[in-house]
């Protein structure tokens, strides 16, 4: 039997008074399911939905049979319903300010942005150390081994500062500092090899300044994983003192090397003094160590906005030769500058967006209005973004003594790549990374093909990757930015 006698159809009339009409006493208890509504006001008040009410009346003890005989109501989820139409919604907020996970200050943004971009000095103060007949594609001497280790060094090191950040979010700074010590090291010899390897006839001057510059990276590395920014700057010191003077006054050579070689020195000192052992906190054994292969995806990453930024840089001069007749093939010294100054006030509106995305998921009331919100956010984010770089792109253009005009193509080609830099970075920041990695190197390998081919205008063709690229992660960005799902912290 699964049920009660009394609630049978066959045994009505049995044991039972007919239904006589008659008043409630005074003494009789009051309505049980508002005495029920009393005791659980404030919880129904704060439910969404009947179903949280239901799974409270059952973990209380509540069974159907219960229910029936003691408030009428067929189960616990038919009770649920009548109490949460009595009560009207109110949602009880915190009592202090919601917390915040991704704010930070545009102070620290900007230092990052600023030593990202602050080594290119030791490229102008270095420049006679590289002279020589051109090299291979009529790029200035020293180039090609140059762009070779510089490339080695993005993808190592990207591949490398996610592993150690792994660490560091396990807890296991001693691990992370290990981790950087070996990586730091092996990226080092990697570049110079690479380097060496990429350097032709009369270019030993390139391969051993390549040699230096991956071993800065390996460095700066460290120092950025660890939150050494200041320290970072402090060693590239020699360079911001030096150059200024080796432009207007003149320097002999040993002196831009004693420079150079300086802040090599320091920044490798520093690193060093964070990696020594007995830094950190020991952790238990046993702990399960981040894959490897998780990192892969992030030296992809490196490797495609890196050949953004170069063809970018100095696309013009790849197709046409450094010694080229043709107007405009010149290196655009400031659009690197800009897009690597970017990276500063980039990183602190990915902060600000992922910011007002979460206030927005607290305040929106349907999944339409929290979309809403989201694109409203991305787009003021992406804008002020944009009017950033163009800012920095102006300013530098000015500034550089014989840069090409940053108008018409030039100007369209930028904004698209700082687009897909930016979009790129904000799907990186969701988890996204391997999705943003393959369009980003999609697209510089597009590029690669079309200048080693020789099809169509350089300028042309960068700016309609960098669009196609721009398109691709825009559409990805509202697929996954429009779940609430992925917003959570």
């Amino acid at each position: 039997m699964s049920g009660s006698l009394w609630l049978k159809s066959e045994s009505a009339g049995l044991d039972t008074l007919p239904a006589v009409p008659r008043p409630r006493p005074r003494w009789a208890a009051a309505d049980p399911i508002d005495e029920l509504t009393t005791r659980l006001e404030e919880v129904i008040a704060a439910a969404v939905h009947p179903d949280e009410i239901a799974a409270i009346l059952e973990s209380d003890g509540m069974t159907d049979d219960h229910i029936r005989l003691t408030y009428g109501r067929e189960d616990s989820f038919a009770l649920a319903e009548d109490l949460y139409a009595r009560v009207e919604r109110r949602f009880t907020e915190p009592d202090g300010p919601p917390t915040d996970p991704w704010h930070t200050g545009v102070g620290g943004c900007l230092l990052r942005g600023l030593v990202f971009a602050l080594p290119g000095l030791a490229y102008v103060l270095g420049a006679p150390l590289l002279a020589g007949p051109p090299g291979a594609l009529g790029l200035p001497a020293g180039t090609v081994p140059l762009l070779a280790g510089a490339v080695a060094g993005w993808v190592w090191n990207q591949a490398l500062s996610h592993r150690a950040y792994s660490w560091l979010g396990l807890g296991d700074r001693r691990a992370a500092a290990r981790t950087l010590l070996r990586g730091a090291s092996a990226g080092a010899l990697l570049g110079a090899l690479v380097a060496v390897a990429a350097a032709g006839p009369g270019e030993w001057g390139g391969a051993v300044f390549a040699a230096g510059q991956a071993v800065y990276l390996g460095a700066a590395t460290v120092l950025l994983v660890l939150d050494r920014e200041r320290a970072l700057l402090g060693a590239l010191a020699p360079l911001i003192a030096g150059t200024p003077a080796a432009y207007w006054l003149g320097l002999p050579d040993p002196v831009r090397a004693a420079l150079l070689g300086t802040s090599l020195a320091v920044a490798v000192a520093l690193a060093w003094r964070e990696l020594r052992p007995g830094r950190g906190h020991a952790v238990e054994r046993g702990r399960a160590a981040p894959r490897l292969a998780a990192s892969v995806p992030y030296g992809l990453f490196g490797l495609g906005t890196g050949g953004l930024v170069l063809y970018a840089a100095i696309g013009d001069v790849l197709a046409k030769g450094a010694g080229s007749p043709v107007a405009g093939a010149s290196v655009a010294g400031p659009t690197a500058v800009a897009l690597t100054l970017s990276m500063g006030p980039a990183e602190w509106l990915l902060h600000r967006f992922r910011s007002e995305s979460l206030a927005g998921l607290r305040a929106s009331t349907s999944s339409r209005a929290f979309r809403r919100a989201t694109a409203s956010t991305l787009a003021l984010c992406l804008t002020v973004y944009l009017a950033v770089l163009l800012a920095l792109a102006v300013t530098g253009t000015l500034l550089w003594p014989g840069a090409p005009d940053i108008g018409g193509i030039r100007l369209a080609s930028l904004l698209l790549i700082g687009t897909v830099l930016w979009a790129a970075l904000l799907l990186q920041s969701f988890g996204a990374v391997l999705s943003a990695a393959l369009v980003c190197g999609a697209a510089a390998g597009a590029q690669t093909v079309a200048l080693a081919t020789g099809a169509g205008d350089p300028r042309l063709v960068g700016a309609g990757v960098a669009g196609a690229a721009a398109v691709v992660l825009a559409v990805l960005g509202g697929v996954l930015l429009g779940r609430a799902t992925a917003h959570r912290t």
